[in-house]
């Protein structure tokens, strides 16, 4: 009786194997020239490749809409996935030979339905079990290997449900609006999706509020003695003549009336979910959502984290927490850190609300790495100091209010003092607490202060989204899952929707869009849509809806989207194509010429080039590299005062410049063991 084990990667696969030898006491045997594959005894072990089927319409045509799909394999989807046709073979040939299946792939729900389509078109009729895991460790894949589950059948049918739903929304809106710009005469490679509108329209939502905002002047009262900031009880007064007539009743000797000290506890954080670790990787070292997430899995995979795509916030005992912090503690990087927690014998870490029935919240192994890139180092050291201060004691402050009476008006003045470190003292590296010393203030004190003084200010626009700032505000509204909320923000960036490094600005074309959605199909610019969908898909994961019921809703509720957006077709296609034309604009846009125009790309049959916007009056160019994407960084050269633009070829690391070849920044790029382009 041979048995199927399919994983979802090769490198699971291998570690897989090798774990399933150990408990088996037998030797694992590795073959197969295109796709390796292991003999466990009995057992074989094959990888995936993620995915191996996709959705596909049935028959031809480009027009919309479309509800008749079909899986088939990934290979016959997209001709960027014909890599999976070896796997999908390989297991097949296996398959063959194969009385059962086990499914070991990354158990959320999408690695269920990965399993699942493989054992169900592969192997159909035969039976099936589940492997259940949250770490890569020999251990763990042994113990799951011999606790073998029934196979997670609703998370499949779920991820399923999910896939047929985005597939008819993405491939019916992206095509209607395609063919909109089509109608006005040009083309555009343009998308929408269930999750992508509601993205996009609150992006859009705050940009409108930031052009649309004005303004507001505000005073100020402050007074200082020395470093110590004091500042009028009502903070802002947006009343001039009333801040005046607090200014003149504040004449006369400074008292201090009141000083209230209170010791203030802190707890520990919680233990990270994938969430938190992007944010936190995001204010930390810059990393985008995205790759946090791809850092991340490498970590998994390397057996040194447990699974990263999860939403918990808590930790198990049952884990084996303490036995974790023994094995840091034999990391000298770690082992002070550890050390005090095994002395104190402090294993019960601090737990978050937020719970994930698949997976407990991001906590190291304990295994030792080996050679680690700089930015695999950088997010394991931020997981295992998160993790270790999970267990420490709380943070404690004093927290000081002090009231200093200036004539008749009151002003206030507040500090911060750390008393005892607790769990700083273990996350301070990655963690901002900001102290504010006062002096020791007396009760009855008299101050000669400085002041007071009136100042003017204005009230500033909302602050524009970041990255990791956008998937959590994603997260809140209940938008995508923990996996493509970073996914989705990619898309919209390479769609031309969205611009920008730190904050996020929306384009032209992506106010287009969101206009067009919110004016003629809101249910997709809407969140309400989009979150009953993923509450419905939920209850297909927990066994409490129909799955066919809950796509043929959602179809219903597109075609009613889509006959509003067919009536108002050719008024869509110019509002679009009006957009786009001035996204591109602005895309060739790199920055100031020194005649005060705008130097802009250009075309010639030589290739791209750097010219001004003021000719034939102005005849400034500058040559680019071949075949290469440029963009703007709002940058300019401190040598030369030209802007500076990232060059980004296909296959190589991106490269920043300015844009004078003659600059003393270039001066050695000539020369191979000198400098070379800067790399991002």
């Amino acid at each position: 009786m041979a048995t199927l084990i399919v994983c979802e990667k090769p490198s699971v696969a291998a570690k897989t194997a090798a774990a399933v030898a150990r408990e088996l006491g037998v030797p694992s045997k590795a073959s197969g020239r295109g796709v390796k594959h292991f003999t466990v005894g009995e057992y074989f072990v094959a990888p995936a490749v993620g995915h191996l089927y996709g959705l596909k319409q049935k028959g031809t045509g480009s027009g919309y809409p479309i509800y008749e799909i079909e899986w088939v394999p990934s290979c016959e989807v997209s001709d960027g996935s014909a890599f999976t046709k070896k796997y999908l073979t390989a297991l097949a040939e296996l398959a063959k030979k194969s009385d059962s299946v086990i499914v070991a792939c990354d158990y959320d729900i999408e690695g269920s339905l990965i399993g699942w389509n493989v054992a169900r078109f592969l192997a159909p009729g035969k039976p099936l079990k589940r492997m259940k895991f949250s770490l890569l460790t020999p251990a763990e894949l042994g113990r799951a290997f011999k606790q073998l589950r029934e196979m997670d059948l609703n998370n499949a049918l779920a991820g399923e449900a999910r896939h047929k739903l985005d597939w008819l929304y993405g491939i019916n809106l992206s095509r209607a609006l395609m063919q909109a710009v089509r109608s006005a005469g040009a083309f555009k490679v343009l998308s929408v999706g269930r999750v992508q509108g509601p993205a996009l329209s609150i992006l859009a939502k705050r940009e409108l509020e930031i052009a649309s905002f004005k303004p507001e002047p505000f005073w100020q009262l402050f007074a200082w003695d020395g470093d110590a900031e004091f500042v009028h009880e009502k903070e802002r007064f947006f009343d001039k003549a009333e801040a005046d007539e607090a200014l003149e009743k504040s004449a006369g000797e400074g008292r201090i009336t009141g000083v209230t000290r209170k010791k203030v506890r802190q707890a520990p954080p919680h233990p990270y979910d994938l969430t938190t670790l992007q944010t936190d990787a995001y204010r930390c070292f810059g990393f985008s959502p995205a790759r946090t997430l791809k850092i991340a899995q490498s970590l998994y995979e390397a057996a040194l984290i447990s699974y990263p795509r999860t939403s918990s916030q808590k930790l198990s005992v049952e884990l084996g927490l303490d036995e974790v912090i023994r094995k840091l503690a034999e990391n000298p990087s770690y082992s002070v850190l550890a050390r005090k927690l095994i002395e104190s014998k402090k294993f019960a870490p601090s737990q978050g609300k937020k719970d994930d029935p698949a997976h407990p919240a991001i906590f190291p192994t304990g295994e030792k790495p080996g050679a680690l890139r700089t930015v695999e180092s950088k997010l394991y050291d931020l997981v295992v100091k998160r993790f270790l201060a999970c267990f420490a004691d709380s943070l404690v402050k004093e927290s000081l209010s002090v009231i200093l009476r200036l004539g008749k008006e009151n002003y206030l003045a507040n500090g911060s003092t750390v008393l005892k470190k607790g769990w700083l003292e273990f996350f301070g590296g990655y963690a901002s607490i900001k102290e504010t010393l006062l002096p020791d203030y007396k009760d009855g004190q008299v101050l000669r202060v400085k002041g007071p003084e009136l100042i003017e200010k204005e009230t500033q626009p909302p602050k524009r989204f970041t990255a990791a700032s956008t998937v959590r505000e994603l997260e809140k509204k209940g938008l995508g899952t923990k996996a493509t909320r970073s996914q989705i923000l990619e898309t919209l960036f390479n769609r031309g929707y969205l611009t920008g490094s730190k904050s996020i600005q929306v384009t032209e074309l992506g106010l287009s869009v969101y206009r067009t959605l919110h004016s003629y199909c809101d249910e997709i610019a809407s969140v309400k849509l989009t979150r009953e969908i993923e509450a419905e898909v939920e209850q297909i994961s927990e066994g409490k809806a129909d799955p066919d019921k809950v796509v043929e809703h959602g179809r219903k509720d597109l075609d009613k989207i889509l006959r509003k957006f067919k009536e108002s077709e050719e008024k869509i296609g110019k509002n679009l194509l009006s957009a786009l034309k001035e996204t591109r604009r602005e895309q060739n846009k790199l920055g100031e010429c020194k005649c005060g125009g705008d130097l802009i790309l250009r075309k010639s049959r030589f290739g791209l080039f750097v010219g001004c916007n003021n000719y034939p009056d102005c005849k400034q160019t500058y040559p680019l590299p071949k075949n290469a994407l440029i963009q703007s960084l709002d940058q300019v050269c401190e040598k030369c005062g030209t802007p500076i633009v990232k060059v980004i070829r296909k296959g190589r690391r991106p490269f920043v410049m300015c844009l004078d070849p003659q600059c003393l920044t270039k001066a050695n790029w000539g020369n191979k063991k000198e400098a070379r382009p800067p790399k991002e």
